[in-house]
Formats: structure tokens, sequence, C-alpha cells
């Protein structure tokens, strides 16, 4: 029985890199275990005289993506290029020529992953991401095939490693936003333009497919709201601490009856609830069911040897399929739903205030938030005179009343900024 697949690699970075340099040097280590021949034949690469981390025979490096899609020795193409060009095109290309596709290109996923999927449906091939929302950490399996029948009613996610490292630093050491960004480039978590990580960009993506494969209604990248970290202070930190409640940037994704929403923000988490817990440039991902109840799944969310693991794991799985020469039905299929606007979804809001120190400012504040249809739950001051600070927790409320009540905090003369907004996660209203 013959049990060789070619393989095709679409990029050779970090992650790209380390999973050729783990199909040559653990070749027979794999086909011991699998009984699977891995036989990289082609690599694209953008400079074909840079030095690599793996050796290959000759001609194998080609600097022209085309040539690794149209090889017919290739069976199996994975796609480690990045970005949603020129990768899109090619993976449609390897797929329409009913060649398996592996990627951890999430921005890809997310963008256009309803096509993509689509596509495979169609060749009856496998498309499979494991590695794009968690790194090392398998969660694309469990929500498309382990909980597929489920009723998911709430995904919540830590997954982006660099956020989650500065949070702890400035949390846990008091350090300002600038310096725990430093630190965590100087120890490469962070890339030198780190926008996509702290804007929330990165995590937007990943919550996108998380929402998209948890309740089975596409959920595109523009769908996903989302907000970084960038206006975060230690004195946050400080707050939330004495409130009982630790910050993350977190994916939310929620099915109600009114529709599927998503949305990435900073969120203060009650310091009792699993992912407060969740320290460094670690990843964690939280499911809530009606049958499940509650289930963590936690670990190193990137970097090249665990993303690697996590690509090689689809790499075998998608060569069995090809070796099995069966018709491969999509792992989750896709019904129209609707999507509710960020906007009405219920949230509940931290605020920090920098107030005038006079009578008369709680009043004026408590209609701002009547007027918006917005109620307090509670209200704390520190410091007197110029120092005075306001911190007040909302009820739950539509996030579009919220936003209608800072409006108007921003617009009374007795407040004189509105220096911070945090979403609280509690159970109660």
């Amino acid at each position: 029985m013959n049990t060789t697949v070619g393989i095709g690699v679409l990029g050779a970075g970090t992650v790209g890199g380390t999973l050729i340099r783990r199909l040559v040097s653990d070749h027979a280590a794999i086909e011991a275990k699998t009984g699977l021949d891995l036989e990289v034949r082609r690599v694209a690469v953008r400079s074909l005289d840079k030095e690599r981390n793996f050796e290959v025979g000759p001609g194998v490096l080609t600097d022209n993506p085309q040539d690794v899609v149209a090889d017919p020795s290739v069976g199996l193409i994975v796609e480690m290029m990045g970005g949603r060009d020129p990768a899109g095109d090619l993976v449609l290309a390897a797929l329409d020529s009913g060649k398996p596709v592996v990627t951890a290109n999430k921005e890809l996923v997310a963008a256009r992953g309803h096509e993509l999927i689509a596509a495979a449906e169609r060749t009856g091939v496998p498309l499979l991401f494991e590695a794009a929302v968690g790194g090392g950490i398998p969660i694309i399996r469990p929500l498309s095939e382990t909980l597929a029948g489920e009723q998911i009613a709430r995904v919540m996610g830590i997954v982006n490693g660099t956020t989650n490292f500065i949070l702890t630093k400035m949390a846990e050491e008091g350090e300002s936003y600038e310096t725990a960004l430093a630190e965590a480039q100087s120890l490469g978590y962070a890339e030198p333009d780190p926008t996509a990580d702290v804007s929330g960009a990165d995590a937007a993506a990943k919550a996108a497919i998380l929402a998209s494969l948890a309740f089975g209604t596409w959920v595109g990248l523009d769908d996903v709201y989302h907000e970084g970290i960038e206006s975060l202070s230690a004195l946050d930190m400080q707050f939330a601490d004495q409130l009982g409640y630790r910050i993350k940037l977190l994916g939310v994704a929620e099915h109600s009856l009114a529709g599927v929403s998503a949305r990435v923000h900073p969120v203060m988490l009650p310091i009792d609830h699993p992912l407060a817990a969740i320290r460094g440039a670690t990843n964690a991902i939280f499911i809530e069911g009606p049958s499940i109840d509650e289930l963590l799944f936690a670990g190193p969310g990137a970097g090249g040897e665990p993303t690697a693991t996590a690509v090689l794991g689809d790499v075998i799985d998608a060569a069995r399929e090809i070796l099995a020469e069966a018709q491969v039905a999509p792992r989750i299929r896709f019904s129209p739903g609707a999507l509710l606007d960020f906007g009405e979804v219920e949230t509940k809001w931290y605020m920090r205030l920098e107030v005038a120190d006079e009578p008369g400012v709680l009043a004026g504040i408590a209609g701002a938030f009547g007027d918006a249809g917005v109620s307090i739950k509670s209200v704390w001051q520190e410091g007197q005179g110029d120092e005075a600070t306001l911190l007040i927790v909302t009820h739950r409320a539509p996030e579009a009343q919220q936003r209608a009540a800072v409006a108007a905090l921003r617009d009374l003369p007795t407040v004189r900024s509105v220096a911070s907004v945090i979403r609280v996660e509690s159970p109660e209203a």
C-alpha cells in the first residue's frame, strides 16, 4: 500500500520553517507512529538566497508559489504565507484542483473562510486550520467535531499572547503600558510594529472564526467589533484589583434569540473567573453550554514550535484522508443566521471619571445616566479636591445606551475627564 504524500509548503518563515524542519528531521519518527511517508517536495520562499533552519533537496525551493500549487507531485498544500493576498487565491486554486489545504492563516480564514470552505466541500477535500486561533491549543476540532451537537451559548478567549503578557506586567508589577510593550518586544512576544496585536485586530480575526464554528452561522472579520489595550493604564489595573477584578483583552462570541455577536475589547473579569488566572503569553478559551457547563482550553498560543505542532497534526489528518481516497464531508456546515449589531448587545461598564469635588456633581452624573436609560450599580470616590476620582460600575444595558451615557458625561462641566471605560464581566445584572 502506498503511504507517500507529497507536501508543498507556501511560506517558510518562523512557523513554516519549523514545520519543514520537523517534517524532514522527524520523518522516520512520524512514519513509525502514523504509517505516513510525508515528503516535502516543493517550498515557496521570498528569497532563494536566505539561510534556512532546515535542509531540503535541490529544486525544492522556488520563489514562485504557483509552482508549488501546480506541481503534480504535490498532493497536499500547507499555506504559511499569512495575509489575505495572494494566499487566498493560491488556497482557492489548490482546493479547486482537488488538493487538500492546511493553513494557520487566521486573517485569511476570518475574511474568506466561507468561500474557501465552500470550495473544499465542492471538491470533497479537507481544509484544515487548527493553528489559526489558538496556536498549539486544540480548539478547532473540539468546536467543529466534539461539540458539534452542543448548543453553545458563549465563547470567551484570551487569544493574543502579546496583549496578555503586557496586561500581566501592568497588573502584577505596576508597569506602564509603554514599558510593558517594550519588554514584550525585547522578548520577541511583540513585533516591531505591534499594531495588529495591541489594537485587537489579531484577536478579532480569531473571534470571528470561533463564533462561526461555535454557532454554525458565518461571522466575517468585518462583523467583529474590536478595540485594543492602548488606552489602559496601571491605575486602571490598581482600581480593578481593589474592586476584585483582573483586566484581560477578550474575544467574546455569544448566541441569543436575537442573533449572534462577536467582539474584542478589554474586560474586567472577577478575580475567581478561570480566565482571570491566565498569565503571561499564555492563551485560553472558555466555552459555556447547557450540557457541558464550562470548558477551559489553555496553553501556548503562539511561537514556532507550538503552532507548527498544530499544523503538523492537520497535515497528518489530511494525509490520512488523501490515502483513504474518500470524499470528505465538511466538519461543520453554516446556515443563515442573524448577526446582532454590537449596539444592541447588553454590556456592563466600569468608568473612571475625573470630577470637580463640589455639591451637585453626583446629581448631574446620575441624570446623564438616567437620560440614557442606564442604571448605576455602584459608585466609589477616590481622593478629594482637584484629585477627586469617581469609579462607577453600571448595570447591564444596551451598548448604544452605555455609549450615550458616556457622551453625556463628557459634556458635563463638572466632569473634567472620562479617563477610562472598560466593560465588566459578572454573572449579576
